[in-house]
């Protein structure tokens, strides 16, 4: 009976997805089931520091990971481009310009050592869902992505487009630089 009940709910939440323009979505992470059940007051749709994603009082966030993963499926499978800032190509720096301006209301600067400045620098072991991570990937350059828990991250992929990557796989592993805690609070 559990599994019927579950099947029913899968069911009736991804309909919408099925009709929808975005058919890319059809393998998004877990933590999709949940979007769509919270009902939004008036307020919360309007006031930023009263939103799902925001506690007014504390100014600590809730519910950043279902923000960053709904940005998310709007850009899965974009390619890397160098230097792009669309849906046609997008590098590193501009996803996180566009994951952060549209699911946190959060402006970055365009570049990740513009980007790697901001906030406050955090430990590898304490990462939490909206934090920054860099990574040096030649002597050059730097890549960026945000942390989204479970020692997971969204970026632009120069192979993958973009995607989601483990801290735990070797080249990452091998590459890391430091990570960065933003004020995400209006």
């Amino acid at each position: 009976m559990f599994r019927f009940k579950t099947f029913i709910s899968a069911l009736l939440i991804s309909s919408p997805l099925l009709v929808s323009m975005n058919s890319f979505a059809f393998d998004l992470p877990g933590e999709f089931r949940a979007i769509g059940n919270h009902q939004f007051a008036d307020n919360e749709l309007f006031n930023i520091k009263e939103s799902a994603v925001y506690d007014g009082n504390t100014g600590r966030s809730k519910n950043i990971k279902s923000a960053l993963l709904s940005e998310y499926s709007n850009w899965k499978g974009t390619q890397y481009h160098w230097g792009g800032t669309t849906h046609q190509g997008v590098d590193c720096s501009a996803l996180m310009q566009h994951i952060f301006n549209d699911s946190l209301h959060k402006k970055l600067p365009r570049t990740t050592f513009e980007q790697i400045r901001n906030g406050r620098a955090v430990s590898k072991n304490n990462l939490k869902p909206g934090d920054l991570v860099f990574f040096k990937t030649t002597p050059g350059d730097r890549h960026v992505g945000v942390y989204i828990g479970e020692d997971q991250f969204i970026h632009a992929s120069k192979i993958e487009g973009v995607t989601i990557s483990s801290l735990d796989n070797q080249y990452w592993v091998d590459h890391y630089e430091t990570a960065r805690r933003l004020e995400l609070t209006a």
